[in-house]
């Protein structure tokens, strides 16, 4: 293939009509490459890099694959191959997903706004009736302005209508105000279906123009892009029962606010008695009070009560109360793991199963009153497992008073799953009332911050897009390596800090450092959150890492210091407090300094805030 790019040296003449098939990965494109060009294909090294290329001919056409893709961009290889593809094409087959026209046409109306000639193979409509829909194709076909031919490739249906149709590939209907736009650019590329790249700021077809990437309408022409999509599946595609399978009604039923809403609390009233009463209160019984407090503390206290006195420096950095080999493993493996493992078990499930981006749909109308969007239930659901991490992933939230928001409530109040873990080992025995009080505070001041920050900050929240994946029972196997793996990340994690904070908190100790600081902290632990003073000593290490505070607070409450109201107030306190070393660290290289500043002096004031008033009004 011979063009102005030079893309691919395939035994195509300058002068050759070239088809070529695109779609989203998995939509059955490789069946129709199949049908049109037989089993004698030429399979070429796209060059500079490792992706193949399929070509064929069929008449007088010469026939292309081009990897699956979501959009024409440049993200990577198999982007960059299928865009310099689809430029030089003379006309495209679209195959698509008839039952995720919401995420497929996205691709289809951008090849129409490129003015490339086109075809639509509408695949896989068997499965629409099994998926309890519609499609009223006709009206599809001439909204987009192409063909639109149903077609269920693996059965062979619909293929020969395809062979026969290809002659009436046509541009298509732009969206409004598309062609104003690309004026602007049309007469400064050497092809025109360039046009529309250069204005979705595509770097490299920027640059092969030499074109300053200036234009700045990416955001504006995917917004308007997505609206005329979801506008096009509202007016041709419905639901119906008829046909539709369990799993599909279910699905159904998850995202109506009506069903959806008591489904997703009976999901969480399951996980808390999977993880907040079996887990933390059982095994954790086991592995903490047992294995790892008797047995394995007995054994460490007597292996090293040979070498080190229990008094000195050595002996209380090793064996002392918060000592390396005493504390920190008895909460790390004892209490903590056993909760950690609980919730990633249970994280895995859901998304294997297709329920944890509907709650994302479900809660969009809620997160929106907060200036967030569906989206951000992501974060905070991974929040639950380690709040750095989820930080890093607001990265996928659509502006930057959405990211700002979003990390602000993550770091004031998401507890990670490690602290999480102390927490229901802490709360759970209280009872029910302790444990609604608790959450409701936690629920109140999320709820209260995120209005006023919405309120308060310029813009708005950005729309909802996320693929749902069909409803399925999860494979055991995957469930199973994803919790190895997450929990394994979380030892690997959590091990250091957990050392690191036992030396630090030791030499405090030896010091008397920790005791001036308690002491200086009086004022507010005695007289505004009438807690002992020694809950101090918590809030300085959880300064550290939140898990290993909130772990100094189980060692007050076994030591009798804390009543079970004091317990709600300090585990309130210890929530809403400032996020750890690691998670504000990450914090200050994804938001600016001011930004990361406040955040950080924000949830130290409404912390103390907080638990002084619930302290005021309960005690």
């Amino acid at each position: 293939m011979s063009s102005c790019h030079n893309i691919i040296s395939l035994d195509i003449p300058y002068d050759g009509k070239k088809l070529v098939l695109v779609g989203n990965p998995n939509v059955g494109k490789s069946v129709f490459f199949n049908a049109l060009t037989g089993i004698y294909v030429d399979v070429s090294n796209f060059p500079g890099t490792t992706v193949d290329i399929s070509s064929g001919k069929y008449n007088d056409l010469y026939v292309m694959d081009t990897p699956g893709v979501y959009g024409v961009s440049s993200f990577n290889d198999e982007e960059r191959v299928a865009r310099d593809v689809i430029l030089n094409a003379d006309m495209i087959l679209n195959v698509v997903d008839a039952v995720h026209l919401e995420r497929d046409l996205f691709l289809t109306q951008q090849i129409i706004d490129m003015g490339i000639p086109m075809i639509i193979a509408l695949n896989m409509m068997d499965e629409v009736e099994r998926n309890g829909l519609s499609i009223d194709v006709d009206k599809l076909s001439k909204e987009l302005g192409v063909p639109v031919i149903p077609t269920t490739a693996t059965k062979k249906q619909g293929i020969h209508i395809i062979k026969t149709s290809l002659h009436k590939a046509c541009t298509g209907n732009k969206i409004k105000g598309i062609d104003n736009l690309l004026d602007e650019v049309i007469d400064k590329v050497s092809v025109k279906s360039e046009a529309l790249l250069v204005l979705e700021e595509d770097e490299n077809v920027c640059s092969r123009n030499n074109l300053e990437n200036k234009y700045n309408y990416r955001e504006h022409i995917y917004k308007i892009r997505r609206e005329r999509v979801d506008n096009l599946v509202k007016d041709t595609v419905s639901e119906t029962n008829e046909g539709a399978s369990f799993r599909t009604k279910l699905g159904r039923y998850m995202l109506r606010p009506l069903t959806g809403i008591p489904i997703l609390c009976l999901s969480l009233y399951i996980t808390y008695q999977l993880i907040g009463v079996f887990v933390a209160q059982t095994i954790v019984g086991i592995t903490e009070e047992v294995i790892m407090g008797e047995y394995y503390y007995n054994f460490i206290m007597n292996l090293m009560g040979n070498f080190v006195s229990e008094t000195s420096f050595m002996g209380l950095l090793l064996i002392g109360e918060f000592g390396i080999l005493t504390m920190a493993p008895i909460y790390l493996l004892g209490l903590l793991l056993p909760l950690v493992v609980g919730f990633y078990f249970i994280l895995s499930i859901m998304e294997d199963s297709g329920y944890l981006p509907r709650i994302a749909a479900l809660t969009d109308r809620v997160l929106t009153s907060l200036g967030l969007n569906g989206r951000a239930i992501i974060p905070m659901i991974l929040g639950f497992g380690c709040v750095t991490m989820a930080t890093i992933t607001t990265r996928l939230l659509g502006s930057k008073r959405e990211r700002f928001i979003a990390t602000m409530l993550l770091g004031l109040a998401i507890p990670c799953s490690a602290q999480l873990g102390v927490i229901v080992g802490l709360i759970a025995p209280l009872g029910g009332k302790m444990v609604m009080l608790y959450s409701m505070t936690i629920l109140g001041v999320f709820v209260i911050t995120g209005t006023i920050l919405n309120k308060i900050m310029p813009g708005e929240s950005t729309d909802l897009l996320i693929d749902l994946p069909p409803i399925r029972f999860p494979i055991l196997q995957n469930v199973l390596r994803k919790t190895y793996i997450k929990s394994k990340q979380f030892l690997l994690e959590a091990g250091p800090l957990f050392v690191l904070g036992a030396i630090i908190i030791t030499v405090l100790q030896y010091t008397g450092a920790l005791e001036v600081i308690t002491n200086s902290v009086a004022p507010i632990t005695e007289g505004v959150l009438k807690l002992p003073k020694e809950t101090a000593q918590t809030f300085i290490m959880g300064i550290i890492r939140r898990d290993f505070g909130a772990a100094g607070l189980n060692t007050l409450s076994e030591a009798g210091l804390l009543t079970p109201l004091q317990t709600v107030i300090s585990l309130v306190t210890i929530t809403l407090f400032v996020p750890c070393i690691a998670a504000i660290m990450v914090v200050f290289k994804e938001r600016s300094m001011s930004e990361s500043a406040l955040i950080w002096i924000g949830s130290f004031v409404i912390s103390f805030l907080t638990g002084g008033l619930l302290a005021q009004i309960m005690l």
